[in-house]
């Protein structure tokens, strides 16, 4: 892979890995700043898409026009949706999907979108199982799964919700942008991977949980992208 673009939604998710670059040329496009340059030997692309579908799906057209971009990594992190994956674990997608794409008024089922051929996205197995790999030996401390990576413009904090996700859609974590990173790197044939920190349980106690483990999730993506690139 000749260049990696690795996406995060919030500055705190892309910063330190920035700092970690050299040969920087930044380019701002969509309102989006582009830091292009070398990481752990790699030429990389690195960018905050800021949050949600919309936002990240763009982003990720400018890594495919612009940059092209041999693979997409994008880093953030989520809420947990089953009892065994505890806050700072690690998530890495086999699949992603869109939770809140309802179109069963048409006669479509949940999460499917209408008039494409694919809306289940699988993530490229080469990166999930080389990432796995460095997650049990960079953070050997945390747990690490591999499953389905839900996705809608939503922050899920209601219990009510959370079982809703976890009966329709079989996920592991959900959160705000991957899925629509998914689609567009799909759409362009470009290998994925969605690399998720567990911030939360996705319940009530979401709220606090996120604030207080938001920054551990940070420094466990940026150990695991650092040990990625190295191997790529």
């Amino acid at each position: 892979m000749n260049k990696i673009g690795i996406i995060g939604a919030m500055d705190e998710e892309v910063h330190i890995i920035k700092e970690q670059m050299q040969e920087v040329r930044i380019r701002t496009v969509a309102a989006m700043d582009f830091y292009e340059g070398k990481l752990q030997g790699k030429e990389v692309v690195i960018v905050r898409c800021g949050i949600g579908k919309v936002n990240a799906a763009v982003c990720t057209q400018v890594l495919a026009d612009l940059y092209q971009v041999d693979a997409v990594i994008n880093t953030g992190v989520a809420g947990s949706l089953r009892n065994e994956i505890d806050i700072a674990d690690i998530v890495l997608s086999t699949d992603t999907l869109q939770h809140d794409m309802d179109a069963t008024g048409f006669g479509y089922g949940l999460g499917i979108i209408p008039r494409m051929d694919c809306s289940v996205f699988p993530a490229d197995k080469k990166l999930v199982d080389l990432a796995k790999a460095v997650c049990e030996e960079v953070i050997p401390e945390v747990g690490i799964h591999t499953g389905r990576i839900v996705s809608g413009d939503q922050f899920i904090s209601d219990g009510g919700k959370k079982e809703w996700l976890i009966q329709n859609f079989d996920g592991y974590c959900t959160e705000m942008e991957g899925a629509a990173i998914a689609q567009a790197a799909y759409l362009n044939q470009i290998p994925f991977l969605i690399i998720r920190a567990i911030s939360d349980k996705a319940d009530h106690s979401a709220e606090m949980a996120y604030s207080e483990f938001e920054g551990i999730a940070i420094k466990n993506t940026v150990k695991l992208i650092s040990g990625l690139l190295a191997r790529l």
